[in-house]
């Protein structure tokens, strides 16, 4: 009795510190992140978005960009802002629950209902029609998007989209976080610490096998995944996109905004030959430029051919397949070589 009492202590205690520095780091994560948007209300709620107005000498529409899962507004801003400032009007917006926008109702746990609050977002900022620039989960949101506002979407430049029902699952950890009370206590007692240990690593394998840009984290203010709700919000996302778009993607057809697919042969975090080929497959007239050797960050590592793509759906002559073959072979000379491990 007294050894299981002296445990029972040593457990509760260990909790205690791991969810006191759980609190205390998430509001460090919190504090030390500058939030370069606006926090504004859609009607109850509070979105946070990043506004940039349009240069005098702007040749193209304006651009709203949607990040992916884990990530926030600072995700494609670090990537587009500069090459593209003065261009267009751009729009960069945190989905519900992610970085400093609010969750909402449930029916921000769906890509449909995030797709409206980012149309409310586009009517308070007075941008009624854009180039849709979406990465990864962003892009199931953008195809919503063009099915429930086609007026909003005068094209669809999708990157590395996740967009159709795919074989397996999640992982664990994402189930885990999802599931109600267990959610609650892996968020506020093991999500954190356990997650800053990997944070480099993972960030690390989503650009693989292309280099992850100095700085990419603290830049993109990636920690920010890590605060308890946040990272449960991300974990319901994930956990509902499998069967949302299993419902959803047989209305693709349904989208005519002009739409470039771009993705990488090497992506190891979203299956190509099922999402990127599905899209091209479903959206008439739709142009599907394939990099062999990049991976899941086209944003990053192929900003680019992205660019291209939106100076393409702009009307401006560009040959991305060309373009595509000149990526290739940028990445081959950069490309992350395999670590070799021994077994055992």
């Amino acid at each position: 009795m007294r050894v299981a009492a002296i445990l029972t202590l040593l457990i509760a205690a260990l909790l205690f510190g791991l969810g006191l520095f759980t609190h205390f780091k998430a509001e460090a994560l919190e504090t030390a992140a500058h939030n370069q948007g606006e926090i504004i209300d859609i009607g109850g709620m509070k979105m946070n978005a990043l506004h940039l107005a349009a240069g005098p000498d702007a040749d193209l529409p304006p651009l709203l960009f949607i990040h992916g899962a884990s990530g926030n507004l600072q995700d494609p801003g670090q990537a587009f802002i500069k090459p593209l400032m003065g261009r267009a009007e751009m729009l960069f917006v945190d989905r519900p629950g992610h970085g400093f926008s609010d969750r909402g109702g449930p029916e921000n746990a769906f890509p449909d209902g995030q797709a409206d609050k980012i149309a409310r977002v586009m009517d308070h900022y007075g941008m009624s029609q854009a180039i849709v620039v979406a990465h990864s989960f962003g892009g199931s949101i953008a195809a919503s998007l063009a099915l429930q506002h086609p007026e909003k979407v005068k094209g669809l430049v999708f990157l590395s989209a996740a967009t159709h029902p795919w074989p397996g699952g999640v992982g664990w950890y994402y189930r885990v976080a999802s599931t109600p009370v267990v959610g609650w206590l892996f968020t506020h007692f093991v999500s954190l610490p356990a997650g800053l240990m990997q944070l480099t690593s993972g960030a690390e394998s989503v650009f693989y096998p292309n280099p992850m840009p100095e700085g990419y984290v603290e830049k993109s203010l990636i920690p920010l995944i890590l605060r308890p709700a946040t990272f449960r919000n991300n974990a319901e996302d994930v956990v509902n996109l499998h069967d949302y778009v299993s419902r959803i993607s047989a209305h693709y057809p349904e989208i005519k905004a002009p739409t470039v697919i771009i993705t990488g042969d090497a992506d190891g975090i979203v299956l190509p030959n099922i999402h990127s080929t599905g899209l091209a497959r479903d959206i008439k007239g739709s142009e599907l430029v394939w990099v062999h050797g990049m991976g899941h960050k086209p944003d990053y590592v192929a900003t680019d051919l992205c660019i291209a793509a939106i100076e393409k759906l702009a009307g401006q002559p560009r040959d991305l397949q060309a373009k595509a073959r000149e990526v290739e072979a940028r990445l081959a000379r950069t490309a992350v070589k395999p670590t070799l491990t021994t077994g055992g």
